[in-house]
């Protein structure tokens, strides 16, 4: 049996040539192999681009990753004893390797069988001078540095640089703070984002209490968990023999930004109304289930909402022609205010003192030459007697601050439409509005999408949290996978858009309400570049692609403290807004073959640790390079292999099997059918 001392120079490979705080280089030994050595009792490549060597320091180790090998032209060769002496001096090739210093492998403790256990740790507080050995690390010290870490809990694979050595993670660190798969077309990245999601929930080895929401833009995780038990599947055209559902976005639940972004609505006329109309439909007003009182009573304070904005405007007492829009509108609210038998002596009463007030201002402007401009004190009447009757129709303080047009309260298509129509009308709005109120129009007569965002009288916010979100089951565990893949490029987004934010603003609720406590919800986002594309900030218009990365940008700033994890699958990292992949705290790189992406995720590591990243041009399919929160050190990761019935539908096309072997016609009648909705009785729905 070696002592220590002997076992160490068994491991020696060279000396220390060159040092400084980012780059190590060492004179290999002669008797160093060139390919192979077996010092560590196994075969081991060595030395090798990306393999790990080792220095002595105070209570362990230094470790390094070999960035570069090179030859160098000695002018006498190095002998190796007295038997050497002999030998011509003529130029001698040596070896010398390039080492970017990563951090200490201490000694942790002793193990029964007397096994030296070892702990990995960033950084570097002292280091190894000219002329101190380097030495091969052992197949132990390779696991240590490679497994080393508390609650890794997750095998994704096998590190090939470390004797295979198990690579694990922390599924808190993992998704918690937001992980990005990035890769080529064929890389493995699907397969990978497929396999964190199903070996975490193996891990548990009990039931599971999670919930990841795939966003899936081409179809291709329907089939990825059909095994696992609570798997909600939606899709645009559902399927009963696959046990897809329908999916439902209700247009109640879209908010303002996300109806403008739909209508391009202008920002001088277009969106007050829309704000205005979304307030006044949330609030019941078109709702033909109200009765008369309600209705004036919801109409009184919708002009007493429009009053108070054309006085912070000053448009009464503006230039001409804006006293005479002003003018306009009382006219039009006062032949809208009609008494109904229903009303009561008192409700009357007010009625009549508001008409009397406007009246007054009217017939004053009513003559040839009239003066337009009012004066505060006119309009303060006016503003008065509404309130007045406000409360005389049996308004609040409390619910007379007007509705958020934010909040998800039901309403139809048409009674939206009703309440744009008018609500223009009362903000003399109506000649621009048009345009809007055509989009709306279209999109409520669009048969593909009337299954997806139509109203339904039984389907409240609460199932389709449960539905979305999280089921209420005794298993509480679910996958979400809602197939996005024949929507319209910009419905898209806005479906997108909607799923995501109310998935972070439930979760927000859900933290208020359980005084602190988090619903742990991760979001999984196929084809991020898609959705979450780098835009312009500059501009004020609201585009679908902008409104839906916006909020992608929130849940990534602001998803953590509430539960809700980010993971991104994108092949064009450059395409990607700069905030939410600056808010990704770990990275899996498959092979990335384009400059600008590679330019970028270089930016994502410290220079000494880039050396690792010059392989992702040539890293085969499944192999990936692990780095950020959930690994102390950038490692190269071989994937572990995903079955085949459970891999994401994104094979390569076989053309020359297709083309050499294939017999069969295509059914165009079947696709055009099926394309035009022929026979399609999802389509009798009301909106």
């Amino acid at each position: 049996m070696m002592s220590p001392i002997e076992n160490s120079e068994s491991l020696r490979v060279g000396t220390i040539d060159f040092i400084s705080p980012d780059e190590i280089k060492v004179l290999l030994d002669i008797e160093v192999p060139n390919d192979v050595t077996l010092n560590t009792g196994v075969p081991r490549s060595f030395p090798r681009i990306n393999g790990y060597v080792l220095f002595s320091c105070e209570n362990g180790y230094l470790v390094g990753q070999i960035n570069w090998i090179t030859i160098e032209r000695s002018q006498y060769p190095k002998r190796r004893g007295i038997q050497d002496f002999g030998i011509i001096d003529l130029p001698f090739p040596l070896r010398i390797i390039s080492i970017n210093p990563l951090g200490v492998l201490r000694y942790s403790k002793q193990s029964t069988d007397g096994k030296i256990e070892y702990e990995f740790s960033r950084g570097i507080d002292l280091f190894p001078t000219v002329g101190d050995p380097a030495y091969l690390p052992t197949e132990e010290q390779l696991k240590a540095i490679i497994e080393n870490g508390e609650n890794r809990r997750v095998q994704i694979g096998t590190s090939p640089l470390c004797g295979n050595a198990v690579v694990s993670v922390d599924p808190d660190k993992l998704f918690g703070r937001h992980v990005a798969v990035l890769g080529n077309t064929g890389s493995g990245k699907s397969c990978s984002v497929a396999g964190l999601i199903r070996w975490s929930i193996e891990a548990t080895e009990k039931k599971a209490n999670s919930r990841f929401i795939i966003l899936d833009p081409n179809g291709e995780y329907s089939e990825c968990f059909s095994d696992f038990n609570n798997v909600n599947r939606f899709a645009v055209e559902p399927d009963d023999e696959k046990e897809i559902k329908q999916l439902k976005v209700p247009l109640w639940l879209w908010n303002t930004d996300e109806w403008i972004a739909f209508t391009q609505a202008g920002g001088k006329a277009q969106k007050p109304t829309l704000v205005q109309a979304l307030r006044s439909v949330r609030d019941g007003l078109f709702s033909p289930e109200i009765g008369e009182s309600v209705r004036t009573k919801n109409f009184l304070r919708t002009i007493y909402e429009i009053i108070e904005i054309e006085i912070k405007k000053g448009t009464p007492w503006a230039e001409f022609p804006k006293p005479k829009s002003f003018f306009e509108k009382l006219k039009k609210w006062n032949d809208s205010l009609v008494e109904n038998d229903d009303f009561t002596e008192e409700e009357k009463d007010a009625l009549n003192e508001i008409k009397n007030e406007i009246g007054q201002l009217i017939t004053a402007r009513s003559v040839q030459y009239p003066t337009m401009d009012f004066s505060r004190t006119e309009v303060t009447s006016v503003k008065d007697a509404i309130n007045k009757a406000y409360f005389a129709f049996g308004g609040t303080s409390k619910d007379f601050l007007p509705t958020d047009e934010n909040i998800p309260l039901p309403f139809t298509g048409e009674m939206f439409l009703s309440s744009i129509t008018a609500n223009a009308e009362l903000m003399g709005t109506s000649e621009y509005v048009e345009t809007m109120r055509m989009r709306v129009q279209t999109l409520l007569s669009d048969k593909h999408l009337k299954p997806v965002i139509s109203y339904e009288a039984d389907y409240s916010l609460e199932q389709w949290l449960e539905d979305y979100i999280c089921p209420k089951t005794e298993d509480s565990s679910a996958i979400t996978i809602i197939d996005l893949s024949l929507l319209p490029s910009e419905m898209t987004h806005i479906i997108a858009s909607v799923i995501a934010r109310m998935t972070l603003e439930s979760l927000q609720r859900y933290r208020k309400i359980n005084n602190g406590k988090t619903l742990p919800t991760t979001i999984v986002m196929e084809e991020a570049h898609t959705f979450i594309k780098r835009y312009n900030d500059d501009t004020e218009t609201y585009s679908a692609s902008s409104t839906c990365a916006k909020i992608f940008e929130k849940i990534a700033r602001e998803g953590r403290k509430f539960g809700l994890g980010l993971v991104l699958s994108s092949q064009r990292p450059s395409e990607l807004s700069p905030t939410v992949l600056s808010q990704c705290n770990t990275f899996l790189l498959h092979r990335i073959s384009n400059d600008r992406d590679q330019e970028l995720v270089h930016r994502l590591v410290p220079d000494n640790l880039r050396g690792l990243l010059r392989d992702l041009p040539s890293l085969p399919s499944r192999n990936a390079i692990l780095l950020g929160w959930a690994t102390e050190l950038p490692i190269l990761v071989q994937m572990k292999l995903l079955k085949k019935e459970f891999r994401p539908k994104s094979n390569d096309p076989e053309y020359w099997k297709y083309w050499t072997e294939n017999t069969e016609t295509v059914d165009w009648q079947t696709i055009a059918n099926d394309w035009q909705d022929k026979g399609n009785v999802n389509n009798q729905q009301n909106v």
